[in-house]
């Protein structure tokens, strides 16, 4: 790969956040933890050098990949001969509008190795905006995987953690050293799986659950009934009631709570204040 990337003249830029993968091995087990098989439509952000790329389209049915870097289209176009089952689209994914890509995707399932600064906002696009998005496998510094795939009550766990529980389960598949890239980042990495088939829990309102997250996490020395006062402006006795309504304990605060608990919270706020959202 790295000769591919020396012959057609390419240099790395920092701005994009590119660390490249060329371990076979490593490639594919990441197509391994996806699940990719020939019935699977694969979103990939950030095609790089196109190692992952080839790859996944080796594998599946289809194979759409974003690239944000136009001086990569002739390492790619060498990296992806012969695959007619891999396009390539040089846009910025963070700009497009996932309702009218799902449009011509279908179900899907998302693949990536991610610029570490754009990792927890574009997971969180397809938690929130990814009607028809079945799973999201991608490669994220080391401590972000821990907090996608954390528990209540331990120092990993944060809205983040909550919000992604909502639509379904996180996993840590395996952890992968800084020495696998090129160039070498400063952290090690792991391959987290967001499985939105699986787990999962219905809310009243998602607007009412996204601020009763906001509110949990709002201040983690405080109490919960402390937060609610102060994010929704109500009294004493209304939070008391509302955590009551939801079955929390008196003094709990936010980062012991379970994701499904936080369901329950979000549900009382909004029969109890349904103008609030």
């Amino acid at each position: 790969m790295n000769e591919i990337l020396y012959k057609h003249g390419f240099s790395f830029k920092k701005k994009f956040g590119q660390n490249f993968i060329s371990d076979k091995n490593l490639l594919s087990a990441i197509v391994a933890d996806a699940e990719v098989d020939k019935n699977s439509t694969v979103l990939e952000i950030g095609a790089g050098a196109g190692a992952l790329t080839r790859a996944l389209a080796e594998r599946a049915k289809r194979v759409v990949s974003y690239e944000i870097d136009r001086s990569l289209q002739p390492v790619l176009e060498e990296t992806l001969a012969g695959l007619d089952n891999a396009e390539i689209v040089f846009r910025d994914f963070e700009r497009e509008d996932l309702t009218e890509l799902e449009r011509g995707l279908g179900d899907y399932i998302v693949v990536a190795n991610l610029p570490y600064y754009i990792t927890t906002p574009l997971v969180m696009k397809f938690v929130n905006e990814g009607a028809r998005c079945r799973s999201v496998t991608v490669m994220v510094q080391e401590e972000v995987a821990r907090r996608f795939a954390a528990r209540e009550g331990t120092e990993d766990y944060g809205a983040v953690t909550a919000a992604i529980a909502r639509r379904g389960s996180a996993e840590i598949k395996r952890c992968v050293s800084a020495a696998m890239f090129t160039p070498r980042p400063n952290v090690d990495s792991a391959v987290v799986r967001v499985d939105f088939t699986k787990g999962g829990f219905a809310v009243k309102s998602e607007k009412a659950y996204r601020a009763a997250v906001r509110c949990a996490f709002a201040s983690r020395r405080k109490t919960l009934e402390n937060n609610l006062v102060n994010t929704f402006r109500i009294t004493r006795e209304e939070a008391r009631e509302i955590m009551s309504a939801a079955g929390i304990v008196p003094n709990a605060r936010g980062e012991t709570l379970a994701p499904e608990t936080l369901g329950a919270l979000s549900d009382a706020l909004h029969e109890k204040f349904p103008s609030f959202f």
